[in-house]
């Protein structure tokens, strides 16, 4: 990880509405060359709607997406499209964002055909071949289609897809979910060793917070759509200081692994996160609330040497 220079990306102040709901409150945060950033957060806290809302997939109402110090949100849809060779993302449901009319040596070349120029098609089935050879699979399966193939065997296409073009971003939503246990840590080991030989930057949206610990350099926790808190790995599973951070790590099962499965992680199964027009949203969830939570939206403060909280009483936490 590189944290010399400008970041290479930046995010401002992102604000996402659907109609009368807002799932991005003004999300702020920098992401570093070959640097991992975990992403976690109750379901419908607004981890996804982010990771779509930076490529352009939802549309931002306010904000800034910094990409190498270009706005992605005002690029014209010329310059936004020379730009996606260089910000690719994993789904969760790996089956359906393959498409089933195209043999998967199609889908995987079908990015090399818009963003690499002219190669051959000689250079094309070289190059997917060798993809599909460093993502675990066989050259000789690019004839075969998307149903053929397990839950594991799609995301593995569909990460070779995403990384054929050798991207600087790769945003990963939820890749190991759906997947059998025995499956996930296969995977998130697969994604390491590209980022290592790519050293391509990685946002990785997680439930799983065993596995964000085991492949992220900093955390970044969600509630409600706003970031709660912020922190090096080591000091977020170390000392976590906002109340709903707290919460999540103590469902974690002790000596977790990325291969464990899967453990409520939340306080809530109850659905989506409340949101209020004022104050702090955790705040009728929060054993340690104050008058001050209801009528004032805490800011994201730095409590130590890069982690920053937003909760009015973290100092008192940090002690």
């Amino acid at each position: 990880m590189n944290t010399a220079g400008d970041p290479l990306l930046r995010i401002i102040d992102l604000r996402v509405d659907f109609d009368a709901h807002t799932a991005l409150g003004g999300v702020s945060f920098d992401l570093w060359p070959g640097e991992t950033v975990g992403l976690v957060g109750e379901s419908g806290s607004g981890k996804s709607t982010l990771a779509r809302a930076i490529l352009r997939l939802v549309r931002a109402q306010a904000g800034a997406v910094l990409w190498r110090g270009r706005d992605l949100l005002a690029c014209d849809a010329a310059a936004l499209r020379s730009l996606r060779r260089d910000l690719q993302i994993v789904f969760q449901d790996a089956l359906a964002s393959l498409n089933p009319r195209m043999t998967v040596g199609e889908s995987i070349a079908e990015p090399l055909r818009i963003h690499a120029g002219k190669l051959s098609e000689r250079e094309l089935q070289g190059r997917v071949a060798q993809m599909l050879e460093r993502v675990g699979l066989s050259a000789a399966m690019m004839g075969r289609y998307p149903h053929e193939f397990s839950g594991g065997q799609c995301q593995r296409i569909g990460i070779a897809r995403a990384m054929i073009l050798e991207p600087k971003l790769l945003i990963c939503d939820e890749p190991v979910s759906s997947l059998d246990v025995s499956i996930q840590g296969q995977i998130v080991n697969l994604l390491l060793d590209l980022q290592r030989d790519s050293g391509t930057a990685m946002l990785f949206i997680s439930h799983n917070l065993a596995i964000v610990r085991h492949l992220s350099h900093r955390i970044l926790v969600m509630y409600a759509g706003k970031l709660v808190e912020i922190a090096p790995r080591d000091a977020l599973f170390g000392s976590p200081n906002h109340p709903h951070t707290r919460a999540l790590l103590s469902a974690v099962p002790t000596g977790s692994k990325p291969q464990d499965a899967e453990a409520p992680r939340t306080m809530d199964a109850g659905g989506p996160p409340p949101a209020f027009d004022v104050g702090c949203a955790f705040r009728d969830r929060c054993a340690h609330a104050v008058a001050l939570c209801g009528s004032t939206a805490p800011p994201l403060e730095e409590v130590a040497v890069g982690h920053w909280v937003a909760c009015h009483r973290s100092r008192e936490f940090a002690a």
